[in-house]
């Protein structure tokens, strides 16, 4: 598993979940961007350019995340989701590759999950 050289958004608004996704994106070579703990910021960070992968929390303080899965996956940027309530049920209808992990789920499971989809999309 590695995200060598991969910067990976990393959008979660429960501090020790992001410092734990933080580090095992380190721990995977890559370069942790964020955490974005609001949609608001974590458009900002998209917007800035250069994600090549993210690990997204659904339920932030400003609403879902949901139009930040639309901009990456308008971008083709890899996805993964870790949330507690799911993904609303429109998005799961638009977005149904997009794979969808319960909390808690361990950083290195959801690192594994994202590192599996940039292989596969970057054919190697």
């Amino acid at each position: 598993m590695t995200l060598r050289d991969k910067r990976i958004l990393i959008v979660e608004d429960e501090p020790f979940i992001a410092l734990d996704l933080a580090c095992a994106v380190e721990d995977a070579g890559g370069e942790p961007v964020g955490p974005a703990t609001s949609v608001r910021r974590a458009l900002a960070l998209v917007g800035d350019g250069g994600i090549d992968g993210a690990i997204l929390d659904v339920d932030l303080v400003d609403g879902h995340s949901v139009p930040v899965l639309e901009v990456l996956a308008a971008r083709g940027v890899p996805v993964v989701i870790h949330t507690g309530i799911g993904l609303p049920e429109a998005a799961r209808d638009r977005f149904p590759a997009v794979p969808v992990h319960v909390k808690p789920t361990p950083a290195l499971t959801l690192v594994a999950a994202l590192a599996q989809l940039l292989a596969v999309s970057s054919g190697t």
